[in-house]
């Protein structure tokens, strides 16, 4: 048996699991987040394979001081000794055209990471910080980068490409990267076990944040999110897909600085812009009771999802089956069952009794339906374990 800690880095948080590994069984010893790193009211919280948790207010001035304590508290209840840990997988959300898989990472890939923090300013740094507090700390256990981009990596030039001056991507890298990879590969990995090879598969990977993508036969050929994580669909705060000229509009005639209208744009639009909640759940309960702010958002919503399925299934010129994952994906029975009865000229039919379900696989489409509809759970640190020892 192998013990693997998957970390995944934000600029004042570090979110961790520890698995125990035997053959394809991957079992949670423990998780939990370190939180306000560098701030007042610093704490760790942990939850152990028995159920039990913790929580501990202590100061936690860096990333490395957090992740000590982390493993105190990993030896406290999961682990007997830090030497028992074979690797550390970490998230790493961009790895630019350099990074095609995940990677061992050494001097000149951790380099790499940070020399592409210009085109993920807030995640690629946090990245660098964990993975120096790791070689601080176990300095002879193997580190692995596991990138959100990378599955996205084998989008054919017609799809990654943005009609701007051809130098704006030799020179500056602007082109379509999307995000969400280590998802959207793991969830393609888990429909080959149920559709066998060579299908044609949209997953719509549908969260706070969210994005979808086109995979014919494992491989990625199109995602809706771009150069940055604000394209595509709309989501819980972003806009989705906007005229590019909107902003330069805004700016222009409300006198919005850089700084307002990115704010606007990712925090401030999306169904919290049209609704006024920030929490998809409550849009669905005003739905439910007919109040027309979120009846018009959920209808906004729901076309744009079919909208990118319907250009996917004509890239691809044909569709076997669709999907379902994240935190929306999974939890709302009322958004699938909009999605498959606006595709029902596909003939996908809801099989609601099995659409009911929450958090769990299902087949949701009936027996027969031509195009089949599922619910699959995530998992984003299996797919990072799996990786770390893969590379091992």
């Amino acid at each position: 048996m192998k013990k693997v800690l998957v970390l995944n880095s934000g600029s004042s948080s570090l979110k961790y699991q520890l698995f125990d590994v035997n053959g394809d069984d991957y079992k949670v010893l423990a998780k939990g987040l370190s939180e306000r790193i560098g701030i007042d009211g610093s704490k760790i919280k942990i939850k152990y394979a028995s159920g039990n948790k913790r929580e501990v207010e202590t100061a936690l001035p860096s990333h490395e001081e957090a992740l000590r304590e982390v493993f105190k508290l990993l030896q406290d209840g999961a682990i007997a000794d830090l030497g028992e840990i074979t690797v550390v997988g970490h998230r790493v959300v961009h790895g630019g055209e350099i990074f095609k898989h995940s990677a061992l990472i050494d001097d000149k890939a951790l380099q790499d990471i940070a020399d592409l923090s210009a085109l993920a300013p807030l995640h690629n740094p946090a990245a660098v910080i964990g993975i120096k507090a790791v070689r601080s700390i176990l300095p002879n256990v193997p580190q692995v980068a596991v990138f959100d981009t990378a599955f996205h990596q084998t989008m054919p030039r017609e799809a990654y490409l943005y009609g701007l001056p051809w130098e704006q991507y030799e020179k500056h890298h602007i082109r379509r990267y999307g995000a969400h990879g280590t998802s959207h590969r793991y969830i393609a990995q888990e429909m080959e076990k149920i559709l066998g090879k060579g299908k044609k598969l949209v997953v719509c990977h549908l969260g706070n944040g969210a994005s979808l993508s086109a995979i014919n036969d494992g491989v990625c050929i199109d995602t809706s999110m771009g150069f940055t994580p604000l394209s595509g669909i709309v989501m819980g705060s972003r806009c989705g897909d906007v005229d590019a000229y909107v902003p330069l509009h805004l700016m222009k005639t409300q006198g919005l600085s850089v700084d307002e209208v990115n704010n606007l744009l990712n925090k401030q639009s999306g169904m919290l812009g049209l609704t006024g909640y920030p929490d998809m759940r409550e849009v669905e309960s005003d739905y439910l009771a007919g109040k027309p702010q979120s009846v018009m958002a959920m209808e906004v919503y729901v076309y744009n999802v079919v909208r990118y399925i319907g250009s996917y299934m004509a890239a691809m010129q044909g569709l076997d089956a669709i999907a379902f994952t994240a935190g929306i994906g999974e939890n709302s029975p009322i958004l699938r069952q909009l999605v498959m009865e606006k595709l029902a000229f596909l003939g996908i039919k809801v099989n609601h009794e099995a659409n009911e379900v929450h958090g769990k696989f299902a087949e949701v489409s009936t027996e027969g339906s031509k195009v089949r509809c599922f619910v699959v759970p995530t998992d984003e640190e299996v797919m990072i374990a799996r990786d770390s020892l893969a590379l091992l």
